[in-house]
This record gives C-alpha cells, structure tokens and sequence, in this order.
C-alpha cells in the first residue's frame, strides 16, 4: 500500500518534516520518534470531526513548514536532534472499526519493535487501546505505565452496545493485560461520568485518578511528582496519552465532548515537558482535536504544542543522558552556555 499523506486532506508533514513510507524500512530506521496520523473518529459519543485531527496537528502554525522547530526552553532542535519523520496516515476506514483499529496496533507495534518511539496524532480515544496495546507488545505485556491526562476517565464498559469506544479503551487496556491497573494514573478527571458503578472498577483496579479539585488543592506540581513517581515504579516505560479536553474548553474549544473547569494551555504544556524529561516514554498520542469545533485553530496550536513539548522533552533527555550541555526551562534565557 503506498504512502497515505493525509487520508482526509492534502499530502503535508509535521512541520514540514521528511515524510517516509511505512513500507520501506530504510526510510525510518534511524530516527528515534515517527509520527503517525490516526484519522479515526467512528468512537465518538457525541461530536465527531477528529479525523480531521491528524491534517491540523501537523500543519496549524504561523512558522514556516521548514521541519525545524529549536525549544527556546530547553536549547535543542527535537526534530533535528531526533531525526523525526512523518509515516502518513494509516487507513482507518470509520465503518469499521476493528480493521481500524487493528491496522492501527500493527503500525504502532513494528514502530515500537524497532526500538523508535511512535507519536500517533489522533482521531478520537479510542486509538489508545492499538496504541498502548502496540507499545506494550514490544516493551513487555504489564510493564508500560500510562500517564492519562483527560476530563473523562475512558473506562466505560461499553459505548451504545459496543466493546469499543472513547469512552471505554482504558478498561479494555487493564482486562487485557497490556498495562496494570495500578499503573494507570489519570490527570485532570472532572465534571459528571463516570457514574459510581465505574468508578467502583477503577478502584478495584488499584487506578489513581488525579480529579481537578485535588489538582487545584495541590498544585500541579505536587500531583506530577506523585504520578511520575507511580509511573516509574516497576515499570520499565511510560506511554503518555493526552486528550485535549483536559484543557478548559475556553483554550481549547475544539473537540467532542467539552467539560468546563480543567488546566490551563500553560499546565499542560508544562506538565508534557517534565514527563518526557523525566520518565522512559516509549510512545505518545494526542487525541480529540476536532477542527470543525474550534475556533482560530486554537485547539490545533495546541495539540501542534503538545507534539514538541513531548519531543522537546524527549530531545532534552537523550542529550542529558549523553553528557552534552543542555539547558533546563527555568535557567536564565540569555547567559554564557
């Protein structure tokens, strides 16, 4: 199958950067991070729209689409320093839900064996589930902790009579075995569901859900160091899942089901950047842009964000790790390096 540049829109790459073919091997082997578009919007409860998700990530900037992006903040090109390149699209056909999904887990799956980190761009959440399920086939079937920033908790049992949904891949995560229960940290939970019957499996299952009012008594801060702590804990990887309903819908009005009174565009971020500087992370999706319900791109500049934040994060550890001089976000900007 050829390369699929954009299944919903024109070929284009993140920020302009090389575009490969899943098919050919040679293409991508050496980078660390691929990005993969995951057009797929047939599991959504009430608006869709967020197959067009994957085009806006990769295109909503007011920088030329010239595959450099330096981090101010951290004093590394992730695009450069990663050799980060842009697999396409995988065809997810939205009537059929299991052939997407599992073309989905395959893509995610040969990525996440060649030891490179897959940035899947989303679609709805229901994509969590081929893509922790593809990363945890390589890095080991209980040993990825996901860290889940989301207004909703996504552990439903079944959405309108079906397994598969946005609002159920998180349970069909923990029953499959791919990741533990109790390893499974949620970031921002709030509003009016899941009902208690839920709520009641998530503790069974040992989960931490960090809802808003215990984020706001607090402090980010405090709630991070306890997740990232949890998240490292007999594990031996991370995989960070971000719907971007997690931000109040004030900042990021585009998206499906909208729930007031969550982070701020700035804690996020923040708090994207310190994960990825912090932990193993072994892969990465950003879910629930809706263009057709945002306005001024505002959601689009915000998943866009997310993606470098994460690869920035990502950039700055690796160079950390080797011993070369980098910068952290809170030292002066302009002094002698």
């Amino acid at each position: 199958m050829a390369r699929i540049g954009n299944l919903y829109g024109p070929d284009a790459t993140f920020l302009g950067i090389p575009a490969a073919d899943p098919d050919v091997r040679a293409e991508w082997q050496d980078a660390t991070a691929v990005i993969i578009g995951a057009p797929f919007d047939g599991g959504t409860s009430h608006r869709s729209g967020t197959r067009f998700g994957p085009q806006a990530i990769r295109t909503t900037d007011y920088l030329p689409q010239d595959g450099m992006r330096p981090s101010m903040a951290l004093g590394v090109d992730p695009l450069i320093y990663l050799r980060v390149v842009d697999l396409g699209d995988v065809e997810m056909p939205s009537g059929d839900t299991e052939l997407s999904l599992k073309r989905l887990e395959d893509r995610v799956t040969e990525i996440a064996a060649a030891g490179i980190v897959p940035v899947i761009l989303g679609g709805d959440h229901t994509i969590a589930l081929p893509d922790v399920t593809g990363v945890a086939r390589h890095v080991g079937w209980g040993r990825v902790a996901v860290l889940h920033f989301d207004a909703h908790a996504d552990t439903g049992d079944t959405q309108f009579g079906s397994l598969h949904g946005h609002g159920t891949p998180m349970r069909r995560l923990i029953e499959s075995g791919a990741c533990r229960g109790d390893r499974f940290i949620q970031i921002g939970l709030r509003g009016y569901w899941p009902e208690p019957e839920t709520l009641h499996w998530m503790a069974e299952q040992g989960m931490r859900s960090f809802e808003m009012g215990e984020i706001v008594a607090r402090g980010l801060d405090a709630v991070l160091d306890e997740a990232i702590a949890l998240a490292k804990m007999d594990c031996d990887a991370v995989f960070l899942s971000v719907d971007v309903d997690v931000v109040d819908p004030g900042s990021a009005p585009g998206t499906g089901t909208p729930e007031p009174g969550g982070l701020s565009s700035r804690q996020l971020l923040d708090a994207i950047r310190r994960i990825s500087m912090e932990t193993n992370l072994a892969g990465i999706d950003v879910v629930e842009v809706s263009p057709p319900y945002d306005h001024a791109e505002i959601t689009a500049y915000l998943g866009n964000r997310v993606v470098l934040e994460a690869l920035g994060g990502l950039a700055w550890k690796k160079s950390n790790d080797r011993g070369e001089k980098t910068r952290r976000p809170e030292d002066p900007l302009l002094q002698d390096r």
